[in-house]
């Protein structure tokens, strides 16, 4: 890989933005989820900002994006992460690229809080937030069921933004 672009995720790349969600479904250590939704319930679950993807060569190699964990106003700089590498491209940094281009969005847009749910199983998920500044909170035990109705853990994870009233404050 000799190019690597992160740019704002356009609705002409939600084919290969599923096809990535897929495969993270597939691993059953990324989502509790089983499928894609199509794309109008995933666009409107998710904030309109703060869509990214990344290119390897020109290929869509991944994505991460935002869905608002409140929509109290008191709530509104505190969003969920969700960051998917395809199969292909793990392994390579790309995931820390993007998560790190996601943070600094955010904080440009106001967020002042992201957090992440990992599945107990998800360590190189774990490892990928530590590494781009998320903390530990706390394990939530049993918290759900999986595809094949075991019960699991989740790590919750959190990011603080550097400044306590991130510059986009006023925008959200």
């Amino acid at each position: 890989m000799s190019e690597i672009t992160i740019r704002p995720m356009v609705p002409e790349d939600w084919d290969d933005v599923a096809r990535i969600y897929l495969e993270g479904i597939a691993t059953e250590h990324a989502t509790f989820q089983t499928d894609c939704p199509p794309y109008a319930a995933w666009d409107a679950s998710h904030t309109k900002e703060c869509r990214l993807v990344i290119l390897a060569d020109g290929v869509l190699a991944g994505w991460a994006a935002l869905h608002r964990v409140d929509s109290r106003w008191c709530y509104r700089g505190v969003a969920e992460v969700s960051i998917y590498v395809g199969e292909r491209f793990r392994g390579k940094g790309l995931g820390s690229q993007l998560l790190n281009a996601l943070c600094a969005d955010a904080e440009k847009a106001g967020y002042w809080t992201l957090q992440s749910t990992v599945l107990q199983d998800n360590t190189a998920s774990r490892a990928l937030h530590t590494k781009c500044g998320f903390r530990l909170v706390g394990r939530r035990e049993r918290i759900a069921r999986d595809c094949h109705g075991r019960w699991l853990d989740t790590y919750l994870m959190e990011r603080r933004a550097k400044a306590d009233e991130p510059e986009g404050i006023k925008k959200l």
